[in-house]
C-alpha cells in the first residue's frame, strides 16, 4: 500500500507522459507493453531509455534561437554590404531554419556573382528539392557531381539520382544509384533507392532495400538513431505497400543485392 501511495498519482502522470512521448517519437511498439503492463516503473524504465537521451536533440532547440538573432544581423548586412559572402551565410542560416524559399533566393544572389561557389549550387539544390523544384535541383547537382563526384560524402550524386528518378530519367537514376550505394550507407539515399525501385515494378529489390535500411538502425549510436528516425518509418510504411515477396525473395532474405 505503501509503494502504492508513493506511485499515486505521480505514476499515472510518469505513464501519461511517457504515452505522449511514444505517440510524438514512434520507438519500438514493445515500449507500450512495459508502459502499462509494468506501470509507473514500467514508464520510468521507457523515460530512461527514450526520453533522457532526446534531451540532447533540444541543442537544436537552442541553436535555433541563436541562428534567428544571427539571421536578423545578416539581414541588415546585407542591406549596407551585398557581398556573396554575406549572403552566403544568411542562406546557410535560412536552410537550416528550413526557409527554403528564402534560402533559395540568398543562394540565386551568391551565384548572380562571378565565382566558384560550388557549395551554393549544391545547397540551392537542397532547398529546391524541399520546394519541389526536381528539375531546377538536378541542374545544381549535375554542375557539383560534374565537379567533385564525392560531394558531401556522395550525398550530391545520391540526390541527383533522386532527382533523376522524380524527373523521369530512370535510366540514369539507376546508373547513378547503383554506384551511390556502394559507398553510401545514408538513410535518405537507401530510402530514395527503395522508392526508385518500387516505381520501376521491382518490388523485391525495394524490398530488400527497405529492409536493410531497417537493419541500419540497429548498428547506429542512439543520437544518430534518433536523428534517422523519421528515415526508418518511411521505409517500413514503404515495406507495408509492397506486395508480398514470392518464396525465392523470403528464402533471400534482406542480406542480399
Amino acid at each position: 500500500m505503501g509503494l502504492l501511495s508513493f506511485f499515486y498519482p505521480w505514476g499515472i502522470i510518469l505513464q501519461l507522459f511517457a504515452v505522449v512521448h511514444f505517440i510524438r517519437r514512434r520507438p519500438d511498439n514493445s515500449w507500450l507493453f512495459v508502459i502499462f503492463f509494468f506501470g509507473p516503473p514500467g514508464a520510468l524504465v521507457y523515460i530512461f531509455v527514450e526520453v533522457v537521451p532526446d534531451l540532447s536533440l533540444l541543442r537544436h532547440s537552442y541553436d535555433s534561437f541563436g541562428r534567428r538573432k544571427r539571421i536578423r544581423l545578416l539581414e541588415a548586412l546585407v542591406r549596407e554590404n551585398p557581398s556573396p559572402g554575406n549572403y552566403e551565410e544568411l542562406a546557410e542560416c535560412y536552410l537550416d531554419e528550413k526557409k527554403f524559399a528564402k534560402a533559395r533566393e540568398s543562394y540565386d544572389k551568391v551565384l548572380a556573382r562571378p565565382g566558384d561557389y560550388l557549395d551554393a549550387h549544391y545547397r540551392r539544390a537542397i532547398a529546391a528539392i524541399q520546394l519541389g523544384d526536381v528539375a531546377a535541383a538536378r541542374k545544381d547537382l549535375e554542375y557539383v557531381v560534374g565537379r567533385e563526384a564525392r560531394y558531401d560524402s556522395h550525398r550530391a550524386m545520391a540526390l541527383l539520382a533522386h532527382a533523376c528518378a522524380q524527373t523521369g530519367d530512370a535510366a540514369q537514376a539507376a546508373v547513378l544509384f547503383a554506384r551511390v550505394v556502394e559507398v553510401s550507407t545514408l538513410p535518405e539515399t537507401y530510402y530514395n533507392y527503395a522508392s526508385f525501385l518500387a516505381s520501376q515494378g521491382n518490388a523485391d529489390e525495394a524490398r530488400t532495400w527497405a529492409q536493410r535500411l531497417v537493419a541500419l538502425r540497429d548498428s547506429m549510436p542512439l543520437y544518430v538513431r534518433r536523428r534517422e528516425r523519421p528515415w526508418f518509418r518511411k521505409a517500413k510504411a514503404l515495406l507495408k505497400r509492397l506486395p508480398k515477396a514470392g518464396p525465392r525473395a523470403q528464402a533471400a532474405g534482406p542480406g542480399t543485392g
